[in-house]
């Protein structure tokens, strides 16, 4: 058996590295990084974005002399060839990104745009539809306000806040959540809801549509990226049907 390895004392064969890999559950990272280098293969680079970037990679990791650099590869065992190709990694990734889904985000954004407006409601919470009623006809008859009513009697940790929650997505509620405040307007109380285990009471403050601002088109291009990595890797685990004549 071939030694390729030795860490310590301890002497890795050949026909050892894949069941190490597998046990310490390093195959699907070793998966995707392979499907990555092989995606960003054919992406060039300026002199100029590699010397940026070059400098940003040891900027990011405290690299300040040569002496520094020197360690850092010995350490993680890299030869200069492949440090030269992992300063310049994370630019290709998102050169690819661009060249792949750049002119797609815009539809993608509107595909998406009614998970990722966001909300600010106030919420009021009880297990009982008795006391969730009368609660409701006292915000209703401004007896009290939402807030005074949310820190006396609501169950969850909103009563902290005089009820108030948000800004938050939309995806991120439970569904029925989602649909009672898409279907609000700002300032209405709407009488209690049961939404799971809860009796809930909640008023719309504000509703903040998403827009496509550089945050939110770095998001999207990261989100079409790790859905595409992740089909790759199905893709790959997925067993050749042969056919015999």
């Amino acid at each position: 058996m071939t030694e390729i390895l030795r860490i310590g004392n301890r002497t890795i064969t050949a026909d050892e590295l894949i069941p190490l890999l597998a046990g310490y559950q390093m195959l699907p990272q070793l998966r995707r990084e392979l499907i990555i280098d092989e995606a960003i293969a054919s992406i060039d680079c300026t002199p100029e974005e590699i010397a940026h970037a070059r400098q940003q990679f040891f900027a990011e990791r405290q690299l300040a002399s040569e002496a520094d650099v020197k360690a850092w590869m010995e350490y993680l065992g890299l030869s200069a060839n492949q440090l030269e190709a992992l300063t310049v990694r994370k630019l290709k990734v998102e050169k690819f990104k661009q060249v792949t889904w750049g002119k797609k985000l815009e539809s993608y954004f509107f595909q998406s745009k009614a998970k990722l407006d966001k909300v600010i409601y106030s919420l009021l919470r009880t297990q009982d539809i008795g006391i969730a009623q009368e609660l409701y006809f006292r915000i209703q008859a401004k007896e009290q306000s939402f807030a005074e009513v949310a820190r006396e009697y609501s169950k969850g940790p909103e009563a902290q806040t005089g009820g108030l929650v948000g800004p938050i997505e939309l995806s991120q509620l439970h569904p029925a959540m989602a649909q009672l405040l898409t279907n609000t307007q700002p300032g209405q109380v709407l009488p209690p809801t049961r939404i799971a285990e809860w009796f809930v009471i909640v008023q719309l403050e504000k509703f903040i549509p998403a827009q496509l601002d550089e945050p939110m088109r770095v998001r999207l291009l990261n989100e079409l990226f790790e859905s595409w990595i992740q089909e790759q890797q199905r893709q790959m685990m997925t067993p050749a049907v042969s056919i015999s004549s």
